[in-house]
């Protein structure tokens, strides 16, 4: 995909600087990685954006925050996302979800070019890096088009939507040497990095379980139930379904409901790999050795396939489990603070990205201590955004992204981190699908027990997207 004839704008960048860097760091050549990565101080990083909808253009706002990158490009299907323009939006979708179709209007100092098509986007030698917030089955693809254009990726979670895409955008960012950086934004923030310290120095004791759900209440009509009908006229539904087999549109699924149809996206997918990830960060696991899972579509009638209620066990080689509820029929918390529980041999602690609490645990039968961990409670000095989350997440996430493209380190979360986390969303969905207890060896990425659920990492591309 790179013209290997032109001497790009992040090489020329480079050359101006090599002469300095030869000097200070006393050689007389660089490795073609590093090379590459020479970027003036004050140079600008130039980004491009690929999906602007709803989560796009949250994160196209989060990095105009940042002093050191510039927007050069967008890219959507959808033209009036494309255009910035919200008074062009399909009056359909403004009346069922107006608070997922972004504001737009943004001011940039410099006009972006525009794109309804990211491989021509990836064509620009004057973009440095990009920011791909589109729907989860388009992950793979444009993250591998991107390392291979000789771009760095930030990629909006959950990572991919099937395991084996995982796996391959992993071997294409080591083959390509770019950075790559995974928007689970936990990784990002003080509240969780502090706990990432703490507790395996035996905080709260031995920890044994980690708990989480995502909870919505959406009877009893849940997404609804509409009849196939065409797209409005400006938005690209061919590329939107892109690797997918096609399917006529319905509203329910594009641009923001498909979180609920499973050849798209899941709840699992969706919330869960935010909870899996912080909760198996903080215990030290990399991957579970079996996996059980039950559910189903209990209680809404909507044309949604994926389950209202779900509870999924994950079990590790450790002796330590996690729990994951889904639970989109009821409403109500389930911990007394926080979105996730630890529970230790000393306490349990609570955590969201506002703080924590650590609550004592009492002695139980035939046991004598009294408490063995003291009360403690931590609150996230950073600012607390009006949706409950914590200023410094996304925007940790985003700046040390930057940082790492000028400097050649691992970002917060990087992708390999991102892949073993979604993969747990993966396992979870499988389990469900088979209503088996499946054995996983997270060496060969397969399952030891069930050729069914092997057959279910991954589906065939629809031509002519290959993998």
């Amino acid at each position: 995909m790179e013209d290997k004839s032109k001497s790009t704008r992040r090489e020329f960048i480079g050359k101006a600087g090599i002469v300095t860097a030869g000097v200070s760091l006393g050689v007389t050549s660089l490795s073609a990685a590093s090379y590459n990565r020479v970027i003036g101080a004050n140079e600008k990083i130039r980004m491009g954006f690929i999906g602007v909808g709803n989560r796009g253009s949250q994160l196209l706002k989060l990095f105009m925050d940042q002093p050191d990158q510039e927007v050069a490009a967008l890219c959507d299907i959808y033209e009036p996302y494309l255009q910035r323009d919200r008074t062009r939006v399909d009056p359909r979708y403004l009346a069922v979800m107006p608070g997922q179709i972004p504001t737009m209007g943004e001011k940039f100092p410099f006009k972006p070019a525009l794109y309804n098509d990211y491989r021509k986007l990836l064509e620009n030698r004057d973009i440095d890096a990009v920011c791909i917030a589109t729907p989860d089955h388009w992950h793979a693809l444009m993250m591998i088009h991107a390392v291979e254009a000789g771009k760095d990726v930030y990629v909006e979670k959950p990572l991919t939507n099937t395991l084996v895409e995982g796996r391959k955008m992993v071997q294409a960012m080591e083959k390509s040497g770019r950075i790559v950086a995974v928007g689970l934004n936990r990784r990002g923030n003080v509240v969780f990095q502090k706990l990432a310290r703490e507790l395996p120095q035996g905080k709260i004791g031995k920890i044994s379980v980690g708990r989480a759900a995502r909870i919505s209440n959406m009877a009893p009509d849940g997404i609804g139930k509409l009849k196939l009908e065409q797209p409005p006229k400006d938005f690209n539904w061919d590329m939107w379904l892109g690797p997918r087999q096609y399917q006529p549109y319905q509203y329910n699924i594009a641009p923001y409901m498909f979180r609920w149809w499973s050849h798209y996206s899941s709840q699992m997918g969706n919330w869960g790999v935010h909870y899996m990830d912080a909760i198996r960060w903080l215990m030290g696991e990399r991957a579970p050795v079996a996996v059980t899972a039950h559910g189903g579509k209990f209680v809404l009638d909507h044309d949604a396939d994926i389950p209202d209620t779900m509870q999924v066990t994950f079990e590790f080689a450790s002796k330590k489990i996690i729990s994951f509820g889904i639970y989109e029929a009821t409403g109500g918390d389930i911990f007394p603070y926080g979105e996730l529980e630890l529970r230790g041999t000393k306490g349990n602690v609570y955590a969201n990205e506002r703080g924590y609490k650590i609550i004592p645990s009492r002695a139980g039968q035939f046991q004598k201590w009294s408490k063995q961990v003291e009360e403690e409670e931590f609150r996230n000095p950073s600012q607390i955004l009006d949706d409950g989350s914590s200023a410094d997440s996304t925007s940790g996430l985003i700046s040390n992204f930057l940082s790492c493209i000028r400097s050649g380190k691992q970002p917060f979360c990087p992708l390999e981190e991102g892949h073993r986390s979604t993969s747990f969303a993966h396992l979870a969905n499988i389990a469900v699908a088979t209503q088996e207890r499946l054995l996983w060896d997270a060496d060969k990425e397969r399952f030891t027990n069930s050729e069914k659920a092997n057959s279910l990492l991954h589906y065939e591309y629809r031509s002519p997207w290959k993998l």
